[in-house]
Order: C-alpha cells, then sequence, then structure tokens
C-alpha cells in the first residue's frame, strides 16, 4: 500500500494532528475532512490540537492577554489549529462549514472581550501563530506582512531595513496585526499619516468557500471594508501589503507629569484647546492614573508626547502652542523612531530592541474597557468629576486621551470603516484592571467602570455616542456569547463604532457571507432575508 491512498493519509494525519481514541464524531469529521482536502502532506508537522492534547491548555492560554477570561463558562474550543500554510487555513474553512463549526482566529490575543477565542456554541480557533512571515521591501517602499505577526516584530522588521522609515500603527507591541488592522489601528503617528488601516494597499483573505483572494480579485468594496470593518466578519486576512511611511532620523520624545495639585486640571483642560490643532508632527497623548494611598492618593496626568523632530524645533513649537505646560528640553530625549516605539512601549532607551519581539504583553492582568470619542472640550468641571471617580475605585485605572486632527481631519468618514475623523478633538480609552480571582471581584470593577462611562455621557460624543471597534465592549447592544446578531443588537453598537459605514458593511456582508459563516457577538451581519 502507498502513503499516498486514503487510508494511510487519514491514519497519518490521525497521528501528527490530535489524539483519537476520545474524540468526538465531529472531531473526527473534521480530521477526515482535512485529511481529503491536501493534495499532499510535505511534513510531518502537528497543526491540530484537541483537548486531550498535553499543548492544548498552553495554546489556548498563550496569546489570551485578557486573563479575565481563563476561567469563563463559555465552551473551550474543540479543536485549536496552528496552520503553517495557507492550504491549510482554507481547508479549516472548508471543514468547519462542512461540520457546523464555527471559527474563531486569532493573532495576538489583545481582544479585549474574548470574542476570538469563547464561544458558546461548537467552535475551533484558527492560531495564526505560525504565519508571521514580514517582507520589506525598500525599493517601492512597502512590506507583506501575515496577519499573525506583532506590530512589535514589523516595527523590528523595518528597523533592521532602515533608519528613515516607519509605519503608523499601535503602541503595544505584542498586539496582533490581523486584529490591529482590521479595526483601523492607531498609534503615536496617525495625526500625519493616518491609520494603519489607512497605509494598507493590499491584502491575501481566505473567503467563506475557502477561496484566496487579494485586491484584485475580492474587489473595491470588500478591501474597503477589511480595512477597520473590525475581524471576524468577511473572512480571513491572511496578509497585508502596507505602504511604508518615511521617518526623521532623528526624533524626540517626553513625559511630563502633573498631580492635580500642581495643575493637572487646568493642564488637560488646556490641552483639548489646542491637541487637534496642533502641527501634525507632533503628536501628545495624555495618561491619567491615580497615584498614593489612603489620604494621599490624588490623580496624576501625564503628557506624553512623539515630536516627529528634534529637541531644537520642539521646544519654540511647545513655547508657541503650549508653554502652560513648562517644556524644558532636559524633559526630553533625542532618539531614532524605533527607540521611540520602545519607549512609548514602556521599554528604557538602552534595552535590545529585540525585546519587541516577545508575544506577551508587559503588563497581564484582568481588565475591562470602553472607549469615547470627544468633540467639545470638558469643562474644569467634568474633569474634577472623574478625578473624583477614579479615587473610588481601589485598584489600578487608567484613562487614555489620545489625540486626533491632522491627517485624521483631511481623510474622509467614508474613506474606510473606521468613521471618527474631522470633528472630533481626541479618544478615550478608560481602563480597569484588577488580580483577585472570582465573579464577584470582576462584578465589582465591572460596575465601576460603567459607572465612570455613565458619568461621562454629558461630555461626549452623541447620536451616536461613538466607540472605538478595536476597544471591543459588548455592553454596547450585546449581552450574549451565542455568536449570532440580531439586527437589533446591530443598530445600537454597529453605529456606534463605524456610523454612516456601518451600511456599507452590511451591503459587502450580505454580498460575500451571506449565510454568515464569519460571525461572533460584534460581526456584521448580513441582510434578514
Amino acid at each position: 500500500m502507498s502513503l499516498t491512498s486514503p487510508l494511510v493519509s487519514f491514519l497519518f494525519f490521525s497521528l501528527i494532528f490530535f489524539t483519537w481514541a476520545n474524540s468526538t464524531p465531529v472531531q473526527q469529521n473534521f480530521v477526515l475532512c482535512m485529511s481529503t482536502q491536501f493534495r499532499a502532506l510535505t511534513r510531518n508537522v502537528q497543526i491540530i490540537y484537541s483537548s486531550d492534547s498535553p499543548l492544548y491548555q498552553s495554546l489556548l492560554e498563550s496569546s489570551q492577554q485578557n486573563p479575565r477570561w481563563l476561567n469563563s463558562t463559555t465552551l473551550r474550543p474543540l479543536l485549536i489549529i496552528t496552520p503553517f500554510h495557507e492550504s491549510e487555513i482554507q481547508a479549516a474553512v472548508i471543514c468547519s462549514r462542512k461540520n457546523g463549526l464555527q471559527v474563531r482566529v486569532r493573532s495576538g490575543g489583545h481582544d479585549y472581550e474574548g470574542l476570538s477565542y469563547l464561544s458558546k456554541i461548537p467552535f475551533i480557533i484558527i492560531d495564526l501563530i505560525n504565519l508571521r512571515s514580514i517582507d520589506v521591501n525598500l525599493e517601492d517602499e512597502t512590506a507583506w506582512v501575515q496577519s499573525g505577526a506583532t506590530l512589535g516584530e514589523l516595527y523590528y522588521a523595518i528597523a533592521k531595513e532602515s533608519k528613515i522609515h516607519g509605519f503608523p500603527a499601535g503602541i503595544c507591541p505584542s498586539v496582533g496585526i490581523g486584529g490591529h488592522f482590521s479595526g483601523g489601528g492607531f498609534g503615536t503617528m496617525l495625526r500625519k499619516f493616518g491609520l494603519a488601516a489607512d497605509n494598507v494597499i493590499d491584502a491575501y483573505l481566505v473567503d467563506p468557500n475557502g477561496k484566496i483572494l487579494d485586491r484584485k480579485t475580492m474587489g473595491e468594496d470588500l478591501f474597503w471594508a477589511i480595512r477597520g470593518g473590525g475581524g471576524g466578519s468577511f473572512g480571513i486576512v491572511l496578509s497585508w501589503k502596507i505602504k511604508l511611511v518615511r521617518v526623521p532620523p532623528i526624533v524626540t520624545g517626553f513625559t511630563v507629569s502633573k498631580t492635580v495639585s500642581q495643575g493637572a486640571s487646568w493642564l488637560v483642560h488646556r490641552w483639548q484647546y489646542i491637541v487637534d490643532q496642533l502641527p501634525e508632527d507632533l503628536f501628545i497623548r495624555i495618561i491619567i492614573q491615580d497615584v498614593g494611598s489612603g489620604n494621599q492618593k490624588t490623580v496624576k496626568a501625564s503628557f506624553n508626547s512623539l515630536f516627529l523632530g528634534r529637541i531644537d524645533k520642539l521646544i519654540p513649537l511647545m513655547n508657541e502652542r503650549f508653554p502652560e505646560l513648562g517644556l524644558q528640553a532636559q524633559d526630553c530625549i533625542e532618539m531614532g523612531w524605533i527607540q521611540s516605539v520602545m519607549y512609548f512601549a514602556g521599554y528604557q532607551k538602552d534595552q535590545p530592541l529585540e525585546l519587541l519581539l516577545d508575544r506577551v504583553t508587559l503588563y497581564k492582568s484582568k481588565f475591562k474597557a470602553k472607549s469615547d470619542f470627544v468633540k467639545q472640550p470638558i469643562p474644569e468641571s467634568g474633569l474634577k468629576g472623574i478625578w473624583e471617580r477614579l479615587l473610588e475605585e481601589d485598584q489600578f485605572v487608567c484613562i487614555i486621551m489620545d489625540p486626533l486632527g491632522g491627517k485624521m481631519n483631511e481623510i474622509p468618514e467614508s474613506e474606510a470603516p473606521f468613521p471618527h475623523r474631522k470633528g472630533n478633538l481626541y479618544n478615550i480609552q478608560y481602563l480597569v484592571k484588577w488580580d483577585k480571582d472570582g465573579i464577584e471581584e470582576s462584578k465589582k470593577h465591572v460596575r465601576w467602570i460603567r459607572m465612570l462611562y455613565w458619568y461621562m455621557r454629558p461630555y461626549v460624543s452623541s447620536s451616536p455616542r461613538a466607540a472605538y471597534v478595536n476597544y471591543r465592549d459588548l455592553d454596547l447592544g450585546t449581552n450574549n456569547r451565542l455568536g449570532k446578531t440580531s439586527f437589533e443588537e446591530a443598530s445600537v453598537w454597529g453605529t456606534k463604532y463605524f456610523k454612516g459605514n456601518f451600511e456599507r458593511l452590511i451591503k459587502v456582508k450580505s454580498k460575500v457571507d451571506p449565510d454568515n459563516f464569519f460571525r461572533n457577538e460584534q460581526s456584521i451581519p448580513p441582510f434578514q432575508h
């Protein structure tokens, strides 16, 4: 009997993929399907793991960046697939459809609500951890990057090739490319170059039928949708072609922190009036935290900045546009762009760049987050109310205010699914973290952040009250984990994330995935018949 016979192929796949003895009929049928989808087996590498596998639990937890979900009551995946080749993803899609399984796709595991690895209906995880190649082409200033790569891996690869190129994406190095680009992706250079998704020029995607499409074959509507329409709705993006951007050989960073007694409230208030009007080379975000303990507990605002230039240009600019901060040359650090990536990620300037290749976040703890967009400056009285609520929480809390304006004002809302462009001063992310286990402990902190979110209602955008899809929030109209999305629920969170672009996203979904194969609790629904 030859090695290419169906029986031997089937048995071979059974041995290298997962433990056969305790598997369910669905699992057995899936593996049989996978064996018949391949024309030839070229390597003896395990890519399918069942719960019987010694590696299953470590794989499941390896890139879950929010431990809040580790003991979730939702179903564990029947199987975890770790493909090395696009054909294995195609086969997994086809075989999942045949066996009535839902697919969840994970690239970096930063999904705030765990939608990339949790479900209450039978599902598999396709983990893209082995699909992370990066090919930088300086001749045309582009790069192809696979979805399983992280931002840190991308930045590292670019820096190894050039000191004058970068890419405008997020701050946390362990975030996966697939999820980040799918939701838009903003970072320290968005005021100069826009979002990560604004700089994507091609992509390869596996559609619901298992076909691989590029920009030309998928069409401009689908290409538009995947660049900011959220992950898990249209297919599995295998890789992205991005346009690199030119950065100065030397950039400048600074972090100036002030407590309330040092005038933090006035500085935050003043920042709101100038932040979106600053030159596009200057990005100043604010990180607000509670510090100290007991009677000494207070609020600190840290003004955290990247300037695409040197100190001698930055100081006069700050003296003119934001003199209240009192920035001095000794507050600033000149460095290369890749060192600024390290700086914003929380590393020290002299630490090795290889730390960017670490796929696990620096500060891993249970958390809940929410987001808003601000169109009018919040009065000082409103800010003081925020400080009071921060001081009520006994765990780590953080508010991050990311500035918009610049290039973001020039890109029309309809250019990509991410609509929060001109007219928005800044984005707010609210975050609470805790270490203690237990349902009641989690409920306590979730209640607190919901209370803060309710308090912010008069001060943020309205009709709709907008939110950022990459800061997924199941409070926004979906409180179940059934993997289904009704139009009533979708109309609530869909308009918050996408505003007027939501209707176009539904049209694209209805065309490319009318059976709603790719879905989660906040995926784009097709038209209901």
